[in-house]
């Protein structure tokens, strides 16, 4: 838990460091690294874990479940963008990303394992691919292309949701090939990269807050806006009611799929953001508030 809260809060202050010393060197460097988490690290990520899953009935339960808490809340967000704050498509398409999807890989696995013990690790695992990662790959990326600037035409919208998704395309394969392609030491090596991403990914939170901050559209730590706090209060909140209901009603499922769908918000949701053309400060911030508390919240479970 301490080298997890270390590493995020190094990689997001190295950020902002760089950002203050390099500027649009760090910009560029943080551009470049998200390439390479959307085109190289994901993919490869993705398929090693989902081409070696054993899906059994009560792993299913909390699957369905997962997916479910995700529809509801890209609804929710959706109205509440729309009708309550009245924001642009772009920022819609970032509070939609940051409320319903959830650091589930490489925040969400190793706080589990820490809080609720290892023997929570492969359900955690579980609900990471099979909710977390095929929503994002399909769902995630489809919203991007829908509200974000990167085509105005349906036709360009649906193209750049093929073109710019190679995690979708590993998802296909990895679904697709036999167990024998993902050798033991390839799902290891792929769960190491999880971990890279993690500063990788805050790295790139803290140049983005920092470049905003400069243009004076933003500051750091980033105002708890509307917009905002709406992302925060509805990630950490309704996926894990919607969850916990339907465990209520229908089948008990283990903690690790509560403690999953109450996760941070995402780091992809930058590498949508930057992709797509969908609200960057929006993003990084809810990110970063999700994060802090969740965090928080974890240091405090584990003390007690």
């Amino acid at each position: 838990m301490t080298l997890i809260l270390a590493l995020i809060g190094g990689s997001t202050a190295a950020g902002i460091g760089a950002e203050h010393r390099f500027q649009e060197a760090a910009e560029r460097l943080a551009r470049r690294l998200m390439w390479l988490v959307l085109w190289v690290l994901m993919p490869a990520v993705t398929f090693f874990n989902i081409a070696t899953l054993h899906v059994t009935a009560r792993v299913g339960a909390g699957i369905a479940f997962g997916w479910v808490a995700i529809a509801v809340t890209l609804v929710a967000a959706y109205a509440v963008g729309t009708r309550v704050l009245q924001l642009g498509r772009p920022a819609v398409g970032a509070l939609m990303g940051a409320a319903a999807f959830g650091n589930t890989g490489y925040l969400g696995i190793p706080l589990t394992g820490a809080l609720l013990g290892f023997h929570e690790i492969p359900n955690a695992v579980a609900y990471d691919t099979l909710v977390s990662s095929v929503a994002f790959v399909t769902v995630g990326f489809s919203v991007g292309a829908a509200l974000g600037t990167v085509g105005e035409r349906p036709r360009q919208r649906v193209a750049a949701f093929f073109l710019r998704n190679p995690p979708l395309w590993a998802a296909v394969l990895g679904l697709l090939a036999p167990a024998a392609l993902a050798p033991d030491w390839a799902v290891h090596a792929s769960r190491v990269v999880v971990v890279a991403i993690l500063p990788i990914g805050f790295f790139a939170v803290g140049v983005t807050l920092a470049a905003e901050a400069e243009q004076g559209r933003s500051k750091f730590p980033p105002p708890l806006t509307r917009p905002v706090l709406a992302a925060v209060a509805l990630k950490l909140t309704l996926p894990p009611l919607v969850v916990l209901a339907l465990s209520s009603v229908l089948i008990d499922v283990p903690a690790a799929y509560l403690s999953q769908a109450a996760m941070a918000s995402a780091l992809n949701n930058l590498v949508v953001a930057h992709g797509y053309g969908l609200d960057r400060r929006l993003t990084a911030a809810a990110i970063v508030w999700s994060t802090v508390v969740v965090a928080a919240v974890g240091l405090v479970v584990a003390l007690l």
